[in-house]
C-alpha cells in the first residue's frame, strides 16, 4: 500500500496499519474453526463460530451482541455500535460465517482450517468466502474509530452475519422477519463480492438471480426393447433433446415465451466501464474449466454475458442406459436439470411460468411433463450506479486503492435481492477479494493487502455517508 501512513491526510490508513498484525491473528483464529454448514456433522462448528464472533464483538467494545439461533436457523450472528448522533444514518453489514466442505481435501496443498500464511496469502476455508470479507468489515470500524480518535462511530453501524448462506440461506426470510426491529436501517452493505483484479478495483453494483428446475418425460411404466417397440412408440429420450435443442436460437437467445420482458438492460456508463477492463480471452478460457471458445448470446461481450444478461444452461440430461456397452431399449423416462441467471427485473416465478408454456408447447403425444422446481429461486439485484451511496462507496475504495475504480457485477446470485425486499432499503457492496480466490474449491486464499484496503475503504465510508445520505 502506498502513501506515508502517518500522513494526516490518511487517518484511516494509519489506523489500518496499526491493527494489521492482530487482524491476521484473529482471522487465522476464526479460520481454525470448520464452521461448514451444508454438513450437519459441523454444525457445532458453525454455532462455535458464531461464538468466537460475538466474544471478538464483545472485545472490541461493541455494546450489542446477540447471537440469533431460533427460527430453526444455524447460528447468526448480529451486534449494533451506536453513533453519537441518535439522528445519524443507520447502516447494517451483512455477510456470512459458514464456509463450503472442503472435498477433495488431498488437493489442498495446506490443511483447510488452520489459516496458513504464505507471503501476502492467507489460505484456508473462508478466507476469501466470507470470514475474511467479514473480518474485514470488524477492521475498518475500529480503523474509523481510530481516525475519530473517538468512542462512538459517524454512523450507527449494525452487524448481520448469517450462518446458512452456503444452504442458500432457507432460513434467511424467517430470521429477517423476526428481527426486523433490530435490523432497521437507511442502508445495507453487503459484503460478499469481489474485486474485477487486482490492479483493477471495481465495485460492484448488482448480482444475477436463479431458478433451478428438472423437466421429466414419462412414456411408459417400463423400459421397453427397442426391437420391439422402437419406432412405434414416444421416446421420453429423444423428446427430452428435441426441447434442449429448442431451448436458444441461433444467435444464443432463450426462447421462453417472453423472456426478455422484463430484462433491464445496464446503462452507457456500465457497458463503457465494462469495456476498459482488462480482459484476456484465452486466460478467461483456462480458467473457465479449460474451454475451448467462448459462447452466448450475440451482440454482447463474454463479462456482459456473465454480469447482465440472462442466460439458460443444462446441468444435467437423463434418461435410458448409461452404462458399459449397448442396451437397446424405449426408455420409459428421461428428464433434464436446468438453471436460469437472471438479471433485473426478472423475477424466478414470471420464469417458472414461462418454462411451463415452453415445456406444453414441446411436449409430444402421448407422453407426460413434470416439472420439479429446485426452490423458490433467487430474484436479481442491481443498484443504480448514480445513487448516492454507490458514489460514496466507489470514493471510498478510489482514496484507499489510489486509482480510479470502475463499475462491474458478478454473475452469481445471493441474497442482496431478499435483504432489499424485507428490510426495505437500498444494498450496496464493498467487498475487496479476487475471482481467482478459489472459493468453495480446494486451496481457497485471500490476499491480505486487498483486506487492508477495504478495510480502509469501509472506514472511509462511514466517514462519507452522513453527508451523502442526507
Amino acid at each position: 500500500m502506498s502513501g506515508d501512513p502517518e500522513n494526516p491526510e490518511h487517518p484511516e490508513r494509519a489506523a489500518v496499519a496499526a491493527f494489521a498484525d492482530d487482524f491476521v491473528a484473529d482471522l487465522r483464529e476464526w479460520l481454525s474453526i470448520p464452521s461448514i454448514g451444508t454438513d450437519p456433522a459441523h454444525h457445532e462448528d458453525v454455532a462455535r463460530s458464531a461464538r468466537w464472533l460475538a466474544d471478538a464483538l464483545r472485545r472490541d467494545g461493541w455494546p450489542d451482541v446477540q447471537v440469533w439461533s431460533g427460527s430453526g436457523a444455524l447460528p447468526a450472528v448480529y451486534a449494533c455500535l451506536p453513533a453519537a448522533d441518535p439522528d445519524a444514518p443507520v447502516v447494517l453489514v451483512y455477510g456470512h460465517h459458514d464456509v463450503q466442505p472442503v472435498d477433495p481435501v488431498e488437493q489442498w496443498h495446506y490443511p483447510p482450517f488452520e489459516g496458513t500464511l504464505v507471503g501476502e496469502e492467507l489460505f484456508g476455508r473462508g478466507a476469501s468466502d466470507d470470514k475474511g470479507q467479514v473480518a474485514m468489515h470488524l477492521l475498518g470500524v475500529k480503523a474509523h474509530l481510530a481516525a475519530l480518535r473517538a468512542d462512538h462511530p459517524s454512523v450507527t453501524i449494525k452487524l448481520f452475519v448469517e450462518g446458512e448462506e452456503e444452504s442458500g440461506s432457507p432460513n434467511l426470510t424467517r430470521l429477517l422477519d423476526d428481527h426486523v426491529d433490530d435490523l432497521a436501517c437507511d442502508l445495507v452493505v453487503f459484503t460478499d463480492t469481489p474485486l474485477y483484479a487486482r490492479d483493477a478495483p471495481t465495485i460492484c453494483t448488482g448480482q444475477r438471480g436463479l431458478y433451478g428446475a428438472e423437466v421429466v418425460f414419462t412414456g411408459g411404466t417400463a423400459d421397453v426393447h427397442s426391437g420391439r417397440a422402437g419406432g412405434s412408440v414416444p421416446n421420453p429420450a429423444t423428446a427430452i433433446a428435441r426441447l434442449v435443442a429448442a431451448l436458444h436460437d441461433d444467435q444464443g437467445r432463450v426462447r421462453l415465451p417472453g423472456f426478455y420482458a422484463d430484462v433491464i438492460e445496464p446503462t452507457a456508463a456500465e457497458r463503457a466501464d465494462y469495456a476498459t477492463l482488462p480482459f484476456d480471452q484465452d486466460v478467461w478460457l483456462a480458467n473457465s474449466g479449460g474451454a475451448q471458445a467462448e459462447a452466448g448470446e450475440e451482440g454482447w461481450s463474454t463479462l456482459e454475458r456473465v454480469w447482465v444478461r440472462p442466460t439458460a444452461e443444462v446441468n444435467g440430461i437423463l434418461g435410458g442406459y448409461a452404462g458399459p456397452g449397448l442396451k437397446t431399449i424405449v426408455p420409459s423416462r428421461a428428464a433434464v436439470k436446468l438453471s436460469f441467471r437472471l438479471v433485473p427485473d426478472q423475477r424466478p416465478e414470471r420464469i417458472a411460468d414461462a418454462l411451463r408454456e415452453f415445456v406444453d408447447a414441446h411436449t409430444p403425444p402421448g407422453l407426460s411433463a413434470e416439472i420439479i422446481p429446485r426452490g423458490d429461486g433467487t430474484p436479481p439485484y442491481a443498484m443504480p450506479v448514480d445513487h448516492p451511496a454507490v458514489r460514496a462507496v466507489k470514493e471510498a475504495l478510489e482514496a484507499a486503492f489510489e486509482q480510479p475504480v470502475r463499475f462491474s457485477r458478478t454473475g452469481g446470485s445471493g441474497p442482496a435481492a431478499l435483504l432489499r425486499q424485507r428490510i426495505g432499503v437500498p444494498v450496496v457492496y464493498l467487498g475487496a477479494t479476487l475471482p481467482d480466490d478459489r472459493i468453495h474449491a480446494p486451496n481457497e486464499r485471500v490476499v491480505v493487502p486487498l483486506l487492508l484496503r477495504g478495510a480502509e475503504a469501509a472506514a472511509r465510508l462511514w466517514r462519507l455517508l452522513p453527508e451523502r445520505l442526507s
